[in-house]
């Protein structure tokens, strides 16, 4: 059950289907099955090229933060309270130690850019034996990584940073709804008894910086339950934001931030950039909160506003479809040498880079190898100088592809529930209404559907609409209104 709107409860994507196909949208997509056997002998017989020297940081008691049942642990966090601030210890698996510059591996990976993730399995990066196994942060057992240590002073703002080869052993692994459920609780994990105040200090500094935060649930397909022929029943769900997630999520964007930084400084890296909003797109946003009756005071800001409404409230759903013109225009820029016109990320409102996910994302092993050299004083790797031309259509490629692979899997498991059920007449919200030639857009909280919808319903407005269109082909459903 999950709160829509003050005082009223309703009942999310409980209606399930059986049987459904993902391997249609991995052949569309044409999604990568195997790896050759090259790679796979590399993969299974990865050594550490880094062995000698590394830094024994086996005393910190890590924990990794993921969701249940993950293996591909990439990142591994110890925080603590000290005098002046806060200390950030984040282990990152350091699979530039096992991968060979040039090789079948690194060849491979290239080609896949990113692991994609569907709801009845993940197509990955690198092979499982080592992503999922000897490169994985996984508890008990000791792992190399690239180890950031962070300094903050009382509000959470970095003072100084550095990273470095290191051994590290995590000793817990933990999820989000358990460090939520834990952190309510007070009984919080010692590594991250801190993180809580940690995550809220970062979370104003965001907002002080002009950070754009889109914190809305997502969509998600999940598995319900095992079928007798094993194929399982599906539904999609709304993915609740705890404060968990945010929390979390601040370790990795600090990191994100310290990288980004070290990199311009150095002048070299790969950079994540956003330009600021059009004018156009915050003038829209700010006529849409006027008319859905959300306040936006004199000389208060876009990051401002969207941080200080409640996610639960459908005026919040109907403006946050529209607070994604902000984000537009996001890419990759390599550089060595002269710094790119562009150096910030504006939904981070600060320079940024991957750093932190190099199990999952190809541009992360050369980022932080980068940092590593830059921290170390050695020159920046020949093969990484290299390879940084290349990085940004290969990342931007495979953005693309897993965006249209996450909206495809949902597109396919809405037709699925929904059809047979044309004519119904169904409770919805109304997230955008129609504007120009772009359709109305309506949530359906029975079935977890987002959808088009014929006529002109108010934003934010609760409404019925009828089911009118189903194309299983296509991948599209239609509602109309009045219903």
């Amino acid at each position: 059950m999950r709160r829509i709107e003050g005082g009223g409860r309703v009942p999310l994507g409980r209606i399930t289907v059986q049987g459904i196909d993902f391997g249609t949208i991995r052949a569309e997509f044409s999604l990568p099955d195997a790896f050759g056997s090259a790679a796979m002998v590399e993969a299974e017989n990865a050594r550490d090229r880094h062995a000698d020297g590394r830094l024994d940081a086996t005393h910190i008691e890590f924990v990794t933060i993921d969701p249940p049942g993950s293996m591909d642990l990439d990142q591994a966090v110890h925080l603590e309270k000290s005098a002046d601030g806060f200390v950030v210890h984040y282990a990152i698996a350091d699979v530039a130690a096992v991968v060979v510059p040039g090789a079948a591996l690194d060849v491979e990976t290239r080609g896949r850019g990113q692991t994609f993730y569907l709801p009845d399995g993940s197509v990955p990066l690198h092979p499982r034996v080592l992503s999922e196994d000897s490169a994985s942060l996984l508890p008990d057992v000791v792992r190399p990584a690239a180890l950031w240590r962070i300094e903050l002073d009382v509000n959470a703002e970095p003072t100084s940073w550095s990273v470095t080869r290191a051994l590290v052993k995590s000793v817990a692994r933990l999820d989000y709804s358990t460090v939520q459920a834990d952190a309510d609780a007070g009984t919080l994990h010692p590594s991250i008894a801190a993180l809580p105040e940690f995550g809220r200090l970062r979370g104003d500094s965001a907002v002080a910086r002009g950070a754009i935060e889109l914190k809305l649930p997502e969509q998600s397909v999940v598995r319900e339950e095992a079928g007798p022929d094993q194929s399982g029943r599906w539904r999609i769900v709304l993915e609740p934001r705890t404060e968990a997630d945010d929390w979390n999520a601040e370790v990795s964007l600090l990191t994100g931030m310290c990288a980004g930084r070290m990199m311009i400084d150095a002048g070299v890296g790969l950079l994540r950039t956003l330009p600021p909003a059009e004018q156009s797109a915050v003038d829209t946003l700010r006529r849409t909160a006027v008319a859905l009756g959300i306040t936006w005071p004199p000389g208060k800001t876009v990051g401002q506003i969207l941080a200080g409404l409640d996610a639960q409230e459908p005026s919040t759903m109907a403006l946050m479809s529209v607070a994604p013109s902000l984000l537009r225009g996001a890419d990759y820029a390599a550089f060595d040498g002269q710094l790119p016109d562009l150096t910030v990320h504006a939904g981070i409102g600060a320079p940024y880079a991957h750093v932190t996910a190099p199990l999952r994302r190809l541009s992360d092993r050369f980022s932080t190898e980068i940092c590593l050299a830059i921290s170390a004083g050695t020159p920046v790797p020949d093969w990484v100088r290299t390879a940084l031309p290349e990085l940004p259509p290969i990342m931007s490629g495979s953005d693309s592809v897993a965006n249209k692979v996450d909206r495809a899997c949902i597109d396919l498991t809405e037709v699925t529930l929904l059809e047979g059920r044309v004519g119904e007449v169904f409770d919805a919200v109304v997230m955008r209404s129609k504007d120009g030639k772009r359709a109305a857009e309506v949530f359906i909280p029975s079935v977890t559907v987002i959808a088009k919808c014929v006529g002109t319903p108010d934003d934010g407005e609760r409404v019925k609409v009828r089911l009118t269109a189903v194309d299983t082909a296509k991948r599209t459903v239609e509602f109309s209104f009045p219903a």
